[in-house]
């Protein structure tokens, strides 16, 4: 399915922790709409991490922290998260009428389309991932709410009609930049020349393996 191959490009792409980019959180309400989108409005918060600096348990073998890896690979690739956001405000405003209200960030309908995707996840599921997940909710630039306060929620409604505006051929063109940002990354990686082996002898080579003396 389309969210294993974009869940394996993201997690192919993935080459660190993050850059050295501010952090930015949305400041309008959860409410449905389908205009006034914005990318991610750059408003630090106490208590909100910066995606970049997001640290994930690389180490587990869920299948969400290689989704929300490749996430924070994009978000660390200026050029990369501009296209992509500029094709998602393309995609969703298209054919629409300015309403003025306010829906999701084009970032957070990424991040809990992807994750949907790549969970196999129904709509039940992904509401509770977006309002008790701590990873996917520091993706989503929700601060923790102070002491005493009630925290910010998605309604069930407000993740269906948003998160389905990813459509599926959205999805491939993404994917496609991603793949096409990565195997750049890759490249300028494996242009450096390699150190020498370090044996005493040469490899004894056997098809269809290849079999090292130890040193």
């Amino acid at each position: 399915m389309i969210g294993d191959f974009f869940r394996i490009n993201l997690a192919a792409n993935v080459t660190g922790t993050g850059g050295a980019f501010r952090g930015e959180t949305p400041i309008h309400p959860v409410t449905f709409a389908v205009s006034m989108r914005q990318p991610f409005t750059v408003q630090p918060e106490f208590g909100l991490t910066p995606i970049e600096q997001i640290v994930l348990p690389l180490k587990s073998r869920d299948e969400l922290p290689p989704i929300l890896a490749g996430l924070q690979w994009i978000w660390t690739q200026p050029t990369l998260k501009a296209e992509v956001l500029a094709l998602l405000e393309a995609r969703i405003l298209a054919g629409k009428k300015v309403t003025g209200r306010t829906g999701l960030d084009l970032w957070q309908i990424l991040v809990l389309g992807i994750v949907r995707l790549g969970l196999d996840a129904n709509y039940d599921r992904l509401e509770d991932l977006a309002n008790h997940h701590t990873l996917i909710r520091q993706f989503l630039g929700v601060p923790m709410a102070p002491f005493g306060t009630d925290d910010r929620r998605f309604g069930h409604q407000t993740l269906r009609d948003n998160v389905a505006l990813l459509d599926e051929d959205t999805l491939r063109e993404i994917n496609a930049r991603v793949a096409a940002a990565g195997r750049v990354v890759f490249k300028k990686t494996t242009a450096r020349p390699s150190r020498p082996l370090n044996s005493r002898s040469t490899p004894t080579c056997w098809k269809p393996t290849c079999i090292f003396p130890p040193t």
